[in-house]
C-alpha cells in the first residue's frame, strides 16, 4: 500500500516563500515521476508541477520562474519551493505519484496513481 503525505503549508503574506514535502511510503522517487497538483475554492484541480524520474521539471505558466520542484534522494522526499506568492496561489495543494516506473512528469492527474490528502496553503495579506 503506497502512502503519500504532504506537508509544509500555511498561511503566508504576498510575496512570502513556502515549502511544501512530500514522501511515500512503499514508492522510491528515484524511479517514479511526482506530480503536484492544486484545487482552489470553486475551482476544479490544476496542474502545478512535476517531476520525471530523471529530475526533469515541467510547471504551469503561473508558476514558472517561482516554484521549484526537486528531490532528496537521502529522505526519499519531493519538495514544491514556492516563492513570490500571490493570493491566486491560494489552493489546496496535492502530491501524486506517476503510476508508472520510469515516467516522465505529467500534467494529467490520470496518470498518477497515488495522491496525498493535501495541504493548504493560504496567500493573504
Amino acid at each position: 500500500q503506497v502512502q503519500v503525505a504532504e506537508s509544509g503549508g500555511g498561511m503566508v503574506q504576498p510575496g512570502a516563500s513556502l515549502r511544501l514535502s512530500c514522501t511515500a511510503s512503499g514508492r522510491s522517487f528515484s524511479r517514479y515521476a511526482v506530480g503536484w497538483f492544486r484545487r482552489a475554492p470553486g475551482k476544479e484541480r490544476e496542474f502545478v508541477a512535476a517531476r520525471s524520474w530523471t529530475g526533469i521539471g515541467s510547471y504551469r505558466d503561473s508558476v514558472k520562474g517561482r516554484f521549484t520542484i526537486s528531490r532528496d534522494a537521502t529522505n526519499n522526499t519531493v519538495y514544491l519551493q514556492m516563492d513570490y506568492l500571490q493570493s491566486e496561489d491560494t489552493a489546496m495543494y496535492y502530491c501524486a505519484v506517476h503510476s508508472l516506473r520510469f515516467s516522465s512528469g505529467s500534467e494529467s492527474a490520470s496518470d498518477y496513481a497515488n495522491w496525498g490528502q493535501g495541504t493548504q496553503v493560504t496567500v493573504s495579506s
